[in-house]
């Protein structure tokens, strides 16, 4: 895949994951792309997968437009970002505009790979760990793999509201209310003991240019998404490391204590690990999973694509519980979280 082709694939997936706009701008750059310019020239130097389960190419770039326009760097871009309108040619005349006078920035910004955070994914995570202690009525050690910002993993914070019914804390800092289909999750409230995370670049909301960050990766015509990720941002108190998820999860291992389920989380994170990372993680839990007891036992619960990469189906939640060795398809859930349709019954398998 080239650059180009990299662009619309991206604006395929943005389309059907609700964002006309992101759509229009990656479109647009495709058909304009200035193969001169610097980020041109720097973007033809990188190996390997350039697209949107490779190096991102295509986001880096639109985040990093994004984030001129969230910091008022560029009034072209200003005027034709959300919610405005524009045709294709005035988003053609500001994008290249910024491309050519915001050179440094764009270089720099398009450094680092994408760095998501997005809390609606918090919804799925929410009733997998309702399904987890509905198996073992225990405290959570809750462990997450590539957390980037720590927001996903303070959910005990949020609300799940669901056709009327409402899980969470009664008072929530933010709620969430995805389309849902299937039955209701067991209505079991999780009770969080110790909660970590793990990444390469994690980053620290509370800092005003790694808030700059995860939200410029947010899409310009979905203003709901940074609210929900401004509101989150101001409850975050996870420890999140700087380190190899895998080498991480070793140690994390070893080190869970009893009276505990040990439950390890991830979304849309472990795709993008080398296919060894995964092998060797894969071992690493489910020897840990052998060794696991009802006063010690372990969860892995997952949210991650298997073969979607335009959007439309979502990715596979999946939940893994020892001992025992049960697994569990939960259902699938929107990439963004705007919509779960959900398999699990508690009421046929009790």
């Amino acid at each position: 895949m080239n650059l180009l082709e990299a662009f619309r694939h991206q604006a395929l997936s943005c389309a059907a994951l609700g964002s006309p706009f992101m759509a229009q701008l990656l479109n647009v750059l495709a058909d304009n792309w200035p193969q001169e310019s610097a980020l041109a020239k720097k973007f033809a130097g990188f190996d390997g997968d350039i697209g949107p389960a490779g190096h991102s190419l295509p986001l880096r770039t639109a985040a990093g437009l994004h984030a001129l326009v969230l910091t008022r760097r560029d009034a072209g871009l200003i005027a034709v970002y959300p919610p405005n309108q524009p045709s294709d040619s005035a988003v053609r005349d500001a994008v290249l505009n910024a491309l050519e006078t915001h050179t440094a920035f764009l270089d720099d910004w398009t450094n680092s790979p994408p760095q998501t955070n997005e809390v609606r994914r918090s919804a799925a995570l929410i009733a997998g760990a309702q399904v987890a202690v509905s198996h073992f009525d225990l405290p959570l050690h809750l462990s997450e793999l590539g957390a980037s910002g720590g927001l996903n993993l303070m959910w005990d914070h949020y609300a799940l509201e669901l056709s009327g019914t409402r899980f969470g804390p009664d008072m929530p800092v933010l709620t969430l209310t995805p389309d849902w289909t299937g039955a209701m999750p067991p209505a079991r409230t999780p009770r969080i003991a110790a909660r970590a995370g793990v990444d390469l670049n994690p980053l620290d909301p509370q800092r005003g240019d790694h808030l700059l960050r995860l939200t410029a990766y947010l899409w310009p015509d979905q203003p709901e998404r940074l609210s929900l990720t401004r509101a989150a941002a101001s409850v975050m108190t996870a420890q999140i490391d700087t380190g190899d998820a895998i080498d991480w999860l070793s140690r994390r291992l070893a080190s869970a204590p009893q009276g505990r389920l040990h439950l390890i989380q991830h979304s849309v994170a472990w795709q993008y690990f080398p296919a060894a990372a995964q092998a060797k993680g894969k071992a690493l839990i489910e020897a840990a999973g052998a060794r696991a007891s009802r006063d010690r036992p372990l969860g892995w619960l997952s949210m991650e694509s298997d073969g979607d990469t335009t959007g439309g189906k979502g990715a596979a939640l999946t939940l893994q519980l020892w001992p025992g060795n049960i697994t569990f398809d939960l259902g699938r859930a929107d990439f963004h979280g705007r919509w779960i349709n959900w398999h699990y019954d508690d009421a046929t398998l009790h």
